[in-house]
């Protein structure tokens, strides 16, 4: 899975460190979703998408191969 976290994240200056507060995750965890190395919970992924404005498919992008 791949993710565009980090650009949103960026564009509303807000830090890894901000994001996980605000989502209640530790940072290690916005880290690894951001690499592509862990993938979220439904819960999660919904929480990560309102906190940075946006649709959980606008943020979290399937590989072809994993559907």
């Amino acid at each position: 899975m791949r993710t565009r976290m980090k650009e949103y994240r960026a564009r509303l200056g807000l830090t890894q460190e901000k994001l996980a507060e605000i989502v209640g995750v530790r940072r290690e965890t916005i880290i690894f979703l951001e690499k592509g190395k862990y993938n979220p919970s439904l819960k999660l992924a919904y929480g990560i998408a309102c906190a940075l404005g946006a649709g959980i498919e606008d943020i979290f992008i399937l590989d072809d191969e994993q559907v």
